[in-house]
């Protein structure tokens, strides 16, 4: 079967299509965004992308046309689709029905760690010797693919709450019907399709229906939004998290032995079972990580087992993946979409680096972002950075007004700076540098190819420097 997929660089759509591909399907796609990772991974598996939208793209007629999330009516190829009466679904309707619908699946949502939890909890299960199918919503660097079938009857899925298509306006992951669910938080977010926190509530309270009775809901214990949501039903077993002394007897709990969340003992039952002792950083980390750990428990893996697997995890590209280090000037790249990613990003990697130099640059894109949903808590998100440089890329009005008004607050003109260029960006980030300093470049989407042009420009400057 020839299926073609329109927004195949998403996170989603491209890990349909790797699945699509090892079913054996002829696979071809179209975006008016190519960029890595996603791009190289998917030229990689020999499917074949095109460039931007056109009705020329669906000739020869594809036996089936996937539709992602992003596109709407009036796109050139969705009309051609309409018009000539194609064979068309959303993608997590083709996910549903041809790769989950005998598998027992393993699903992790929540507002944020989507993609980093289900990362650890795949590559648990992995050590393990499952081989289970996945489906991350990203990169994960221990696999060389964001997606396969697997061979056993597990299944493990980044189930994402945004709407699954213009023709079917439920939340993805309500096609996907766990066994096994992580809730990993819940604010509110994807301003563009959700009124309110309310509404997002009431699409977790629907996944929350999907899960049997046999299942398991893996929580936080302290959340209210996930209180609110459990509290219109909830018909499976439950299994709490925390940290420390914030709940009183949570299931699962993590006395941290470091501040920066590197190292941590991992308490059941009030019983030390296991030391974790790894690469990451952050109490948000922490968090994610006893989820995966609870879940991983659900299907078997102990929770010794579990943390050996973690204490080796390598993490998920564009997650504070290091990019280089250039003279003690490291950059990082971490994919940040709504302040509180912002604020624990940035936490974790104070704890880790001290009083070192940090600058944060911050391209406000997503959706919810971009309309100035988050801006009374935008700027504070970054107050753990020593400069923040905002790129006004998307031409919003309020983001110069609001860093203006933060400047004037501040007294402090360096603190918080503008610019409305990628190469503005990059010349106020050398204008004032020093050594050692970390840089980090938060994104959602490709910043302009801010990452490997501020590299080379580094390296370059370090090679002025050498002469």
């Amino acid at each position: 079967m020839h299926i073609h997929i329109l927004g195949i660089c998403g996170t989603f759509m491209g890990s349909l299509a790797v699945l699509a591909r090892e079913l054996g399907h002829q696979v071809t796609g179209s975006d008016q965004g190519v960029y890595p990772p996603m791009s190289t991974q998917l030229e990689a598996q020999g499917i074949r992308l095109m460039e931007g939208y056109s009705a020329d793209h669906l000739k020869p007629a594809p036996d089936l046309v996937l539709i992602g999330n992003a596109m709407s009516r009036g796109n050139p190829e969705v009309e051609a689709v309409l018009n000539r009466n194609l064979d068309y679904m959303s993608g997590p309707e083709w996910l549903a029905r041809e790769v989950l619908r005998t598998r027992w699946v393993l699903a992790v949502a929540g507002t944020h760690g989507k993609t980093t939890t289900t990362a650890m909890l795949l590559w648990i299960l992995e050590q393990a010797g499952f081989d289970a199918g996945y489906l991350v919503g990203g990169v994960p660097k221990d696999f060389p693919v964001s997606a396969r079938l697997g061979s056993s009857d597990f299944f493990v899925i980044e189930a994402d709450e945004y709407d699954s298509a213009f023709f079917d306006k439920r939340s993805k992951f309500v096609h996907y019907r766990p066994r096994t669910l992580i809730l990993n938080n819940l604010e509110y977010d994807h301003a563009d399709i959700f009124d309110n926190v309310e509404a997002i509530e009431r699409q977790f309270h629907h996944l929350v229906r999907t899960v049997p009775g046999t299942g398991m809901i893996i929580r936080p214990q302290n959340d209210l939004h996930l209180d609110r949501t459990l509290a219109m039903g909830c018909w499976s077993s439950l299994q709490t998290t925390a940290i420390g002394s914030e709940a009183a007897t949570p299931d699962w709990r993590a006395e941290l032995l470091r501040d920066d969340g590197s190292q941590f003992m991992v308490i059941h039952h009030e019983q030390p079972v296991a030391q974790v002792n790894w690469a990451m950083t952050g109490q948000h980390s922490v968090r994610n990580a006893l989820a995966a750990i609870a879940a991983a428990r659900h299907v078997g893996v102990t929770p010794d087992h579990a943390v050996a697997a973690l204490n080796r995890f390598s993490g998920v590209k564009r997650r504070m993946e290091l990019l280089a280090d250039i003279n003690g000037v490291r950059v990082y790249d971490d994919f940040a979409h709504h302040p509180t990613a912002i604020a624990t990003t940035l936490d974790g990697l104070r704890q880790s680096v001290g009083n070192d130099p940090v600058i944060a640059l911050i391209e406000p894109r997503s959706n919810t972002m971009a309309q100035g949903v988050h801006q009374h808590t935008l700027l504070a998100s970054a107050d753990l950075a020593d400069r923040v440089i905002w790129a006004n890329t998307q031409k919003s009005d309020w983001l110069p007004a609001l860093v203006k008004n933060q400047r004037a607050k501040d007294g402090d003109p360096e603190k918080h700076q503008i610019e409305h260029t990628i190469e503005g960006v990059i010349e106020r980030v050398m204008a004032d540098l020093t050594e050692p300093c970390h840089i980090v470049i938060m994104s959602n989407g490709g910043f302009g190819g801010i990452h490997q042009r501020l590299v080379a420009r580094l390296t370059a400057n370090a090679g002025q420097g050498h002469d």
